[in-house]
């Protein structure tokens, strides 16, 4: 396991455009060797960086993602909104033990259904419970989902495993990628376009 040390955040400010300043940011440095960025749900950005980068080098990193930050950003305001004008049930941990249970029973099964179909082996697969991600795969083959995906039609969720499944032959999201996720589920960007509309008030739900 990696270890992260130095852990900094400075006083809020923000940049031309709603960008945060780098003063703004923190700054997690580990033995890692890229950049990394991350918002959170409430907000607070994080970059993830190598000891040895300097804040010039990451201040350059975050300018060139500025318009992936800029998104990202307005994706949270727009949740923070959704959550304060239409407040969800919160999930109580038995729920969620129980979806983590059945995520358990039934994942795994559409992942060995689809893989032959998109011609990839994969490693071990991992439920979660996670308020920002639906899925992940790693470098590895290693598969994780997140046990609210119990709470989302059949199809999506199967929407979910492929797309996983296809990070195996492209780890990106370039044309070559969503031309395998069609090729595997052709109205793919219904689905996706389910998550966007509709998954924000799932997640929501998560405790934590």
């Amino acid at each position: 396991m990696k270890s992260e040390t130095r852990t900094d955040k400075q006083t809020q400010g923000r940049l031309p455009g709603g960008i945060p300043a780098l003063s703004s940011i923190r700054i997690i440095r580990s033995s890692r060797r890229t950049l990394s960025l991350q918002v959170r749900p409430d907000g607070e950005v994080l970059v993830r960086a190598p000891r040895r980068a300097t804040l010039q080098d990451i201040e350059s990193f975050v300018r060139k993602n500025e318009g992936w930050l800029r998104r990202h950003l307005e994706m949270v305001e727009k949740e923070q909104a959704a959550a304060a004008a239409s407040p969800v049930e919160k999930l109580t941990m038995e729920e969620i033990r129980d979806l983590a249970d059945r995520a358990l029973r039934v994942i795994p099964e559409r992942v060995a259904h689809f893989a032959p179909l998109v011609g990839v082996t994969y490693g071990r697969i991992t439920i979660r419970n996670q308020r920002t991600r639906w899925g992940s795969c790693s470098s590895r083959g290693n598969l994780n989902f997140n046990c609210l995906l119990m709470l989302v039609p059949p199809k999506v969720l199967d929407y979910v495993v492929v797309h996983e499944l296809c990070h195996r032959k492209e780890m990106n999201h370039s044309p070559r990628f969503w031309a395998e996720v069609e090729r595997i589920i052709p109205d793919f960007k219904t689905y996706e376009k389910w998550l966007k509309t509709e998954g924000g008030r799932i997640m929501r739900r998560m405790t934590g």
